[in-house]
């Protein structure tokens, strides 16, 4: 038998199986995924895939429904990773303060964030009268699906995802001045590169204007942190210490989520909820303290009929 043969057998099996299997058939279907155990995030993707194939086929009418869509995933737990101190932190910021990379940094660490957005900052989306900046863009390396490119993955500009992802950043008056003063550099960059420069718009390009390469970003990122006495790190951690040292400020969760641009609470909750214990506990020793503490004391009122009888 051919592989090709056998690849038309076994789609015909599975077409038939799908057809004819119903939700508990799906959800027992994620069990010998985890046998031997295999990530969660597989089986979950696994499942998004067949659920998407499965969509498909109920819009052509083959299925009266997607039965993958009513099985249950598993849970993944979510988990913030490492995080800078913010003795750390300002260690890292003091040794970038003069390297090209220094603003990406800080802006990364401030608002949580992600790679690809930094990387993907627009000028157009910097507003200094408004003391905004908008996240519209991210910059990704995607697998090339040209036969004929010389190189297996691009670096691409593309649209943030989510309506959530796209948001509006408040500035202080400092970033405000530190942005402006790099636009001046950054002008004076594109002037040198001459006919080189390819603009895209894009406030931290590579030296000839093209979108700066991620994994390029990170190596330089681990780089100046060895380089500072910190070890490795991967730019996505600042996205994670972000968003605790906002939290261990005080900042409500909510608005930590809006900064990082979470698609729910929830998310930023199951993430870095455990970091607001404190928060918890303060809430409690306060409620405590009001109702459960030094008070006056008053004495309780006697009814006129209670005072007859005791008389």
């Amino acid at each position: 038998m051919t592989i090709t043969e056998s690849c038309r057998r076994t789609s015909a099996q599975a077409r038939g199986f799908l057809l004819r299997s119903t939700p508990p058939q799906r959800t027992r279907w994620n069990q010998p995924l985890r046998s031997p155990p295999k990530p969660r995030r597989f089986i979950r993707n696994m499942r998004a895939m067949l659920r998407k194939a499965l969509s498909q086929a109920e819009r052509e009418g083959l299925i009266v429904r997607n039965v993958a869509a009513l099985s249950l995933p598993p849970r993944i737990r979510q988990s913030e990773g490492r995080t800078l101190t913010i003795d750390q932190a300002h260690t890292l910021l003091d040794a970038v303060a003069e390297h090209r990379l220094g603003l990406v940094v800080l802006l990364s660490l401030v608002f949580g964030l992600r790679r690809g957005e930094a990387l993907g900052l627009m000028w157009d989306a910097f507003d200094p009268e408004a003391k905004t900046l908008r996240i519209t863009h991210a910059v990704k390396r995607l697998k090339n699906r040209d036969a004929n490119a010389e190189t297996r993955t691009k670096i691409v500009i593309s649209e943030v995802k989510t309506p959530n992802s796209r948001r509006t950043l408040a500035l202080t008056s400092e970033l405000v001045d530190a942005l402006k003063a790099y636009r001046a550099k950054h002008n004076a960059a594109r002037l040198k590169a001459g006919d080189a420069w390819r603009e895209h718009g894009l406030v931290f390009p590579t030296s000839s204007g093209r979108p700066s390469d991620p994994d390029n970003f990170s190596h330089v990122f681990s780089r100046l942190t060895k380089s500072a006495g910190l070890g490795h790190w991967h730019p996505h951690e600042l996205r994670h210490s972000g968003a605790s040292i906002m939290l261990a400020q005080g900042t409500p969760l909510h608005v930590v989520s809006e900064v990082l641009g979470h698609a729910s609470v929830a998310i930023t909750k199951d993430v870095y909820g455990h970091l607001m214990e404190g928060d918890r506990r303060a809430a409690t020793e306060a409620i405590s303290g009001a109702l459960l503490g030094q008070r006056k004391r008053v004495a309780p009122r006697v009814a006129p009929n209670d005072a007859e009888e005791t008389g």
